[in-house]
């Protein structure tokens, strides 16, 4: 079982940044492939970034060049830091563990004013 706990989101006008943290409970976390997904409202959940037990990374076409994913295995969690944002980029955004099981954190909330 893994436990995923998001912070780091909050309410921001348009262009400033954010960094979301993910943190893991269990101390083998480095040999799980690691993703942030989002939700907008009335909208279906989707793909923001991922990142590998390799380092290997993964962007959605709409945060290309803004978002960036990273992982600090020794501390058990992966962040996402948000540059230039914008009032698309409004959602709950949550954290997904996979290693043959998918796991997914309780999500935190993006707003971006305009």
């Amino acid at each position: 079982q893994v436990q995923l706990v998001e912070s780091g989101g909050g309410l921001v006008q348009a262009g400033e940044s954010l960094r979301l943290s993910c943190a893991a409970s269990r101390s083998i976390f480095s040999i799980y492939d690691m993703g942030w997904y989002r939700q907008a409202p009335g909208k279906q959940r989707e793909l923001v970034a991922t990142i590998t037990s390799g380092g290997s990374t993964n962007y959605a076409d709409s945060v290309e060049g803004r978002f960036t994913i990273s992982r600090d295995n020794a501390k058990n969690t992966v962040y996402l830091q948000m540059n230039s944002l914008k009032p698309e980029d409004t959602a709950v955004y949550y954290c997904r563990a996979v290693k043959i099981v998918i796991y997914w954190g309780q999500g935190t909330q993006v707003t971006v004013s305009s």
